[in-house]
């Protein structure tokens, strides 16, 4: 058997047997957190929460919330985070979240993760947050972002250091020249990851300081990554967090 095999049988095994309870899943721009939420969603059973999604979908649903904030949203000013954390309030009654979800986007101030878990500490039968980060080396995640190209008709992605194409510069299926986003620029990179640091830090600290904390390598197979994720789950779940 492989190692990425192992690693697969190895996490359905421990996710079998662990109620992940709520997860807020961290990493950087290019680290992968997007694709690991979606294979922990299918591992656990249990939805993933992100605040653009249930801020644009209060919005289309014109719920009262969606109302406030496309008004907000209309005069050209940032959501409050009341209004964010009645939504997310409203989104955990829900019953599929009774074993656990995964955070995504929130809570991204310390003062979002103060109202959390405050809220799951006045709820009976509720586990606290825990909090895992998917690290990635800096330059590996520049080259990441930096050398991404897609095929504007087939949506096919490269990376010109990473998985580049057979003929450079152009599509192996469509044939057609591939193109860069705009924000996929070392500029806006280096931008994003400021941003990204100065929202995440202290929130880091604030579950790292209360022993929720754990850190993955991300500079792995995608397989191994997960199986490490399940792996810090267990671990801090079983350690009566």
């Amino acid at each position: 058997m492989s190692a990425g095999s192992t690693a697969v049988a190895n996490d359905r095994a421990m996710a079998a047997k662990t109620i992940p309870g709520p997860i807020l899943l961290l990493g950087a721009p290019g680290s992968g957190k997007g694709t690991q939420a979606k294979a922990l969603v299918k591992l656990w059973e249990i939805p993933q929460i992100s605040t653009g999604d249930l801020l644009r979908a209060n919005v289309a649903q014109e719920t009262p919330l969606g109302k406030i904030a496309k008004e907000t949203m209309r005069r050209g000013e940032l959501v409050s985070d009341a209004l964010v954390e009645e939504m997310v309030a409203v989104r955990l009654q829900q019953p599929d979240t009774a074993n656990g979800y995964i955070l995504d986007g929130f809570p991204r101030t310390l003062g979002q993760a103060a109202w959390l878990d405050t809220r799951l500490a006045g709820q009976p039968g509720s586990i606290p947050v825990i909090a895992v980060n998917i690290q990635v080396d800096y330059n590996q995640l520049l080259r990441r972002i930096v050398g991404r190209r897609n095929c504007p008709v087939c949506q096919r992605i490269y990376n010109v250091y990473l998985q580049p194409p057979q003929r450079s510069g152009y599509c192996d299926v469509e044939g057609t020249r591939l193109v860069q986003r705009a924000d996929d620029t070392e500029k806006a990179f280096e931008e994003r990851m400021r941003a990204y640091g100065a929202l995440t830090a202290p929130v880091i600290e604030h579950y790292r300081e209360m022993g929720r904390f754990a850190e993955v390598d991300g500079d792995r197979p995608v397989e191994v990554i997960a199986a490490g994720i399940v792996a810090a789950v267990e671990r801090l779940r079983a350690g009566g967090q």
